[in-house]
Parts: C-alpha cells; sequence; structure tokens
C-alpha cells in the first residue's frame, strides 16, 4: 500500500467514527508510523515542538480505530491491521462501503466473504487475564527509577517482542520487573508471570497459559501457531523468571540443556512472527539468541542491571552510623541480597554498628552470599574456572596476554572463557594500552576463600 492509499482508508475509518476527517497534524503521524518513525522523529521531521504531543496525538487515533474496528490497534499492530483491512476490502469491491455504513465495531474475521469457520485461528475475545500467582510481592522498592522509565520507554515508543533482564544473583532484576507490571498492568490484555523453576518445559508452560486463557481443548500438534495467534490478537506481556535453568552447568553460558532446545526456537519466533506482545526473559545468563539478533533489524532489548549506590536501600535494616554506609554499600556492589545478608550480621554480632564492622578490615561473606556463589561457581565452565583462579590472585585488572602466560588454555578456550564470564557478569573489561579484565571483588573474595583447592 502506499501512503496515500493509507491515508485514505484511515480518513474514511475515522470519519465514520467521529464525524470529522484528519487535520494535518493526524496525517503527518499516519505517514511516520506508516513508515515505522518513532514518536521523536515524526516531530521532528514535521516540525513539532514535543515528543508527547505527538504520542498523544497517536494514541487518540488508535483508540478510534480500535473502536470502529472492534480490536485493540496501537502503534506495534497498526501496519499490519490497516494491511489486513485493505486485503479484505481487495476481496469484494463494495466490502469498505459495507463495514463503514454498519454502527457497529468492525469485526475483520466475521466480514470475511472468505473466512472458513474451521480456520485454526482462535478468536480470542477481548477479556483481561492477569496471573502473578508466584510472582514476588515488593514491599519496598528503591532507586531503579532510570530503568523503569527505560523499561516503560521501550514498550509505549517501540514494543520490543523481546526483553532480557540480566544481571548477577540477588541484584534486583525480578524485583524491578514485577514494580514495572505493578505500575503498568491496565496497558496489557493479559499478563501472565512464569518461574522456570517450577514450570521448565515450553509446552508445559503454553499448556498453563491457555489453560488460564482458554478453557477450551487446543490441538495438540498446533499450539505454538494457536500461541501466536493469541500474541496478535491481544496485547500480551508474559514474563520468564531463572531463565538461566535453561542452560547447561558445566559449560559456557547461554547453553541450552538438549531437553530445553526448543526455547532457542521459541525465542527467536518471539522475534520475527508479527505480533503485538512482549516477552520477558530474566536470567542470570545471556542467551545466544539476544546477541545475534541485531536492534536495528529486530524489536528486542536487553537491560543490564548494576549494584544500587544509594544509601536510601539500607534504611529501615537497623543499622546505625549511616556516615559509613556508603562504604558499606561500595565495599559489597550494591547489591541488595549480599547487603541484606550483611546486615544481618551486622545487628546480630556488631549491635548494628557498621563502623565496627568495617574496622574489622576484610570482606566478609556469610553462609548466604557463598551458598549462592557455590551455585554460580558450579555452573561454569573448566575453562572459566581456570580464568577466575588466576584472576583471583590479583586485586587489578590482568591483560589477555598475561592470562594466557599463566593458562594452559588455547587461545579460542580463553576467549571464550572471557566471553562466557561476561556474559555471566562476573568479569568487566577495562580498556587501557591493552585491553584487561578484572573480577567482581565479592567474587575474588569468595573465589580465595573456597575455590583454591580445585
Amino acid at each position: 500500500m502506499t501512503v496515500t492509499e493509507v491515508l485514505q482508508l484511515v480518513d474514511q475509518l475515522v470519519f465514520t467514527q467521529t464525524g470529522k476527517h484528519l487535520n494535518n497534524l493526524q496525517k503527518n503521524v499516519i505517514k511516520g508510523i506508516w513508515q515505522d518513525k518513532t514518536y521523536g522523529e515524526i516531530a521532528k521531521e514535521f516540525g513539532y515542538d514535543s515528543e508527547n504531543h505527538i504520542g498523544n496525538v497517536s494514541r487518540e487515533l488508535y483508540k478510534i480505530l480500535s473502536e470502529q474496528l472492534g480490536e485493540d490497534v496501537n502503534k506495534s499492530n497498526f501496519s499490519w491491521t490497516i494491511e489486513r483491512l485493505a486485503n479484505y476490502c481487495n476481496q469484494s469491491s463494495n466490502l469498505l462501503q459495507q463495514l463503514l455504513l454498519i454502527n457497529s465495531p468492525i469485526n475483520l474475521c466475521s466480514n470475511n466473504p472468505k473466512h472458513d469457520s474451521k480456520n485454526t485461528e482462535s478468536d480470542y475475545s477481548k477479556k483481561y487475564y492477569h496471573d502473578l500467582t508466584i510472582a514476588p510481592k515488593i514491599t519496598h522498592f528503591c532507586d531503579r527509577t532510570l530503568d523503569l522509565q527505560t523499561l516503560s520507554h521501550w514498550l509505549t515508543t517501540q514494543n520490543p517482542r523481546l526483553i532480557s533482564v540480566l544481571g548477577l544473583s540477588g541484584i534486583g532484576k525480578t524485583t524491578l520487573v514485577k514494580q514495572f507490571v505493578d505500575l503498568n498492568l491496565q496497558q496489557f490484555d493479559v499478563v501472565i508471570w512464569k518461574s522456570i523453576k517450577l514450570s521448565q518445559s515450553l509446552d508445559s508452560i503454553i499448556t498453563e497459559i491457555f489453560a488460564l486463557i482458554n478453557p477450551e481443548p487446543i490441538q495438540i500438534d498446533n499450539k505454538l501457531t494457536q500461541f501466536f495467534n493469541l500474541l496478535r490478537q491481544q496485547r500480551c506481556l508474559i514474563i520468564l523468571d531463572d531463565v538461566q535453568e535453561l542452560f547447561t552447568s558445566g559449560q559456557f553460558a547461554g547453553q541450552y540443556k538438549t531437553e530445553y532446545k526448543d526455547y532457542k526456537t521459541f525465542f527467536t519466533m518471539m522475534t520475527e512472527i508479527e505480533h503485538q506482545s512482549t516477552l520477558i526473559l530474566i536470567g542470570q545468563e545471556q542467551c545466544q539468541e539476544m546477541l545475534c539478533l541485531d536492534e536495528e533489524l529486530y524489536p528486542v532489548k536487553c537491560l543490564e542491571l548494576e549494584g544500587l549506590y544509594n544509601t536510601e536501600i539500607l534504611k529501615n535494616m537497623g543499622l546505625k552510623d549511616e556516615e559509613s554506609w556508603l562504604t558499606l554499600l561500595n565495599l559489597y556492589e550494591g547489591n541488595p541480597v549480599y547487603l541484606k545478608s550483611i546486615a544481618n550480621l551486622i545487628r546480630n554480632i556488631f549491635m548494628g554498628k557498621v563502623s565496627e564492622f568495617l574496622s574489622e578490615g576484610s570482606l566478609l561473606l556469610t553462609e548466604d552470599i557463598k551458598y549462592n556463589f557455590n551455585e554460580l561457581f558450579d555452573r561454569l565452565s573448566p575453562s572459566e574456572q581456570q580464568i577466575v583462579l588466576e584472576l583471583s590472585k590479583y586485586n587489578k585488572a590482568v591483560s589477555r596476554e598475561d592470562l594466557r602466560q599463566a593458562l594452559s588454555l588455547s587461545s579460542i578456550d580463553l576467549i571464550n572463557g572471557l566471553q562466557s564470564l561476561r556474559k555471566r557478569y562476573l568479569i568487566k573489561s577495562i580498556e587501557g594500552e591493552k585491553i584487561s579484565f578484572n573480577l567482581s571483588p565479592v567474587f575474588r573474595e569468595y573465589v580465595r576463600t573456597c575455590c583454591q583447592d580445585l
């Protein structure tokens, strides 16, 4: 379709619903949306002052079209919806006139003269389903405002189909996503939270989702097709927590267990098939699909969380010596779970006195922290274990050349090992005269105290 044809069709729909034709601003907005431009790009191209104003005009148009068509229309599915309507109209020369003469909302499927009642595409009526049974309850949320804004910006202006929220265990990934869901629940028709720890197979997760939304039996051999029909017809937000459980221990990061390789195909399909929904993955390891996809070509996003360095997170933990709190935050890298465990130790042994705890002069690890790192260390490949054991000997960053000389690893194993450790958020690259690598300080202390006999 040409832009002119799109404008003519949208103008007829809007006029039928409101009695008014498109004004110049609305026409420019439609042009920009059809050309897949952001609201900011539309504002800049046509000389408007505010990106927010363009967004407001767009949402009003989506609302009018949704009411006229009887289905949800938004930025992510606008082009697909208009093309679909145009195809139906082309099948009958007077179909558009028939559609526009009726006062009730248009149902594209039922008005399609070639529609087959036995079509496998299920018709999911517009209802709201929210299943947050296993999602955590947030009692205290602190200092992730920018991360929340990032998620909101992506989902309101770019509609990515796949988002990864990644970082070390305890850094606050699940808490952030749950807070976002709590604040934006009304934006989605369907919101479902699943954990790979509790429902591991893809088949079981899809079956559980259908059982909630549509109690009617589904075709066993056609589940994925029906699932993507659902994602097209309703705006769904599906969260999969603990995604690292899909990956094999003892190998490089992101290597799927044999029984879960269908997830690899599923995640790729989420990005390639046209729909209006979003899947959020929460995990400690990057999956290969996210690394291989170009964000300019595929609707994918990745949010990597770092520590919190706002002393606000230490309030209500029963700690004294507030002037020492920032030092404590830096020592434990702003990791909320580490800090909660250490705060409990300080209350019990040091009567809440942070300064007295810090006077010990060493980075103490609680049994809880050690337990988390035991699980993480066991997931490392042999090459990665050799690398972290070597890096733990130094309090400074170490170059790749120095690591190569110290370790009996091939060049490719060393490079792959370093990349895998980066994907697990255990090392950082430092750019200088030579690129060097540094272990997370807390993890370094764990390796020094608990892993030297390996």
